[in-house]
């Protein structure tokens, strides 16, 4: 993804269970400039995959956004987010278990975290979802991109089990719920 000159972009780190999924979705997102897989908030610097879903770092499996919010906002970025994954499971995605799969939105702005808040809130006054969200919102601590072969997996493996069983389910959430925020050009393969 190129990113415009001149533009005043922001971060936002998201965790929510495997960063395949979730690269995958916000990569079709308007107004998001970059997608990186990554691993946050743990203890260990440079960790590996396989140190990470040890369990043993205190890493969550990430994607960190760099979006223009003149065309996306942080509350939009955040819906989109809430509605593609279960914030509701502590420590795991589905068949996915572990402290590295929580939820987790890591910000880098009091306004992020403000508007993170809010719509958590809002979430649970709406009793959208049966159980309560457990998704951790803290500033963002530590930041580790992972290593060459996550980045754009989905992209690159359409027909991997996993990405068929679990990443596609959640594009076509994305595509069904969010078509204005869609970003445009995107391959038709790709679900």
């Amino acid at each position: 993804m190129d990113h415009p000159q001149g533009v005043a972009a922001e971060t936002l780190v998201l965790g929510g269970g495997c960063f395949w999924c979730t690269e995958s979705v916000f990569k079709e997102v308007r107004g998001v400039l970059d997608v990186e897989s990554g691993y946050a908030n743990g203890q260990i610097d440079h960790p590996t995959y396989e140190q990470v879903c040890s369990g043993r770092t205190g890493h969550a499996e990430v994607v960190k956004l760099v979006y223009d919010p003149a065309q996306v906002s942080t509350r939009d970025l955040l819906e989109v987010f809430f509605a593609t994954h279960d914030p509701t499971q502590l420590n795991r995605q589905g068949h996915d278990v572990g402290t590295q799969y929580r939820s987790g939105i890591y910000v880098s702005t009091p306004e992020q975290a403000s508007v993170a808040r809010e719509l958590v809130d809002e979430l649970q006054r709406d009793a959208v979802y049966d159980q309560d969200i457990v998704t951790e919102i803290t500033p963002l601590a530590a930041y580790w991109p992972a290593e060459d072969y996550h980045q754009d997996f989905y992209e690159r493996n359409p027909t991997q089990g996993y990405c068929m069983a679990v990443a596609a389910p959640k594009l076509r959430k994305f595509r069904d719920k969010f078509k204005a925020l869609q970003r445009e050009g995107v391959p038709p393969h790709r679900v």
